[in-house]
């Protein structure tokens, strides 16, 4: 069951039959039989069918929250026998907000250090793609803004302050500043994240007060994408201090902070249950030993 389960997760997931199909390796054909043989043992229809996936009815919702808890319980399951025999081994699945990127090394690589069979999949995600992923047990460890409330269901752990900076270069506005408020670095042509991204609506809430106007030139869901633009010496960026440091790779970037103290709050996010797999348990308590705060 454990394999029709997982088929139903991944169709739930990608809302097509054909690319579910194809995340599982399997054919079509395949997935649709695995799908009808879960609902007779279940009783229950799960999902609307026609010329098209239709969407997961009712009942579908219901055991699709089953499907997800069982299926992560079994992968930890193996996770957590395999360590035992052993030193702790299989992947650990991270989402992490853009504006994050640029500090996960310094947390899975002490940690690789410590436990060198373990592998990793990151992967860039909004907050709410995030929250989301973690609840369904798609994702074990999340790295994003843990005052958001979508992460009020999860448990997490602080580990340093986002703090902003003006991001251009030598000659342009700004650039000689020791400072710069908001309301200046509104004034300029800006580069982005996407509206899509929580970063981009906090600075939107800053940059926007009193009514100012904001002139975007560029939005893209890409750090590395705005880093580039602004080496170009034609645009500006805003940016986490701590991610301009490590982008700028010693260009001729200058980073000016932002006045008035603003500051957002980033950690770990993870499912809230107990015991947690081993190989979660282990990275979630050791990274809060790394002093990034």
């Amino acid at each position: 069951m454990i394999e029709k389960l997982e088929y139903f997760i991944a169709l739930a997931s990608e809302r097509h039959f054909g690319r579910a199909a194809e995340r599982l390796g399997i054919t079509q054909p395949t997935l649709s039989a695995g799908l009808r043989h879960l609902e007779e043992q279940l009783g229950v229809t799960l999902v609307n069918r026609g010329s098209r996936f239709q969407g997961v009815t009712a009942e579908g919702e219901r055991v699709l929250a089953w499907a997800r808890r069982i299926v992560g319980d079994v992968r930890s399951m193996r996770d957590e026998i395999a360590s035992g025999r052993a030193q702790l081994s299989g992947t650990l699945r991270i989402a992490v907000i853009p504006t994050a990127l640029a500090v996960v090394s310094r947390l899975t690589t002490p940690f690789h250090d410590k436990h060198p069979d373990v592998a990793y999949d990151i992967q860039s995600m909004t907050s709410a793609d995030i929250a989301q992923g973690v609840e369904d047990f798609e994702v074990d460890i999340g790295l994003t803004y843990i005052e958001d409330e979508r992460v009020r269901r999860l448990d997490t752990r602080f580990l340093y302050a986002e703090r902003y900076c003006l991001v251009t270069t030598e000659g342009n506005a700004f650039s000689e500043r020791a400072e710069v408020s908001w309301a200046e670095v509104a004034s300029i042509p800006l580069c982005l994240l996407s509206s899509s991204m929580q970063n981009r609506r906090i600075l939107d809430r800053h940059l926007t007060a009193e009514g100012r106007q904001v002139r975007t030139v560029l939005e893209s869901n890409s750090m590395v994408a705005l880093i580039t633009h602004v080496r170009t010496g034609r645009f500006a960026t805003i940016m986490p201090l701590r991610t301009a440091e490590i982008l700028r790779f010693g260009a001729p970037i200058v980073m000016v902070p932002i006045a008035g103290g603003v500051s957002y709050r980033i950690g770990l996010v993870t499912a809230r249950r107990a015991p947690r797999p081993a190989l979660i348990e282990a990275f979630w308590n050791e990274v809060a030993a790394v002093g990034l705060s």
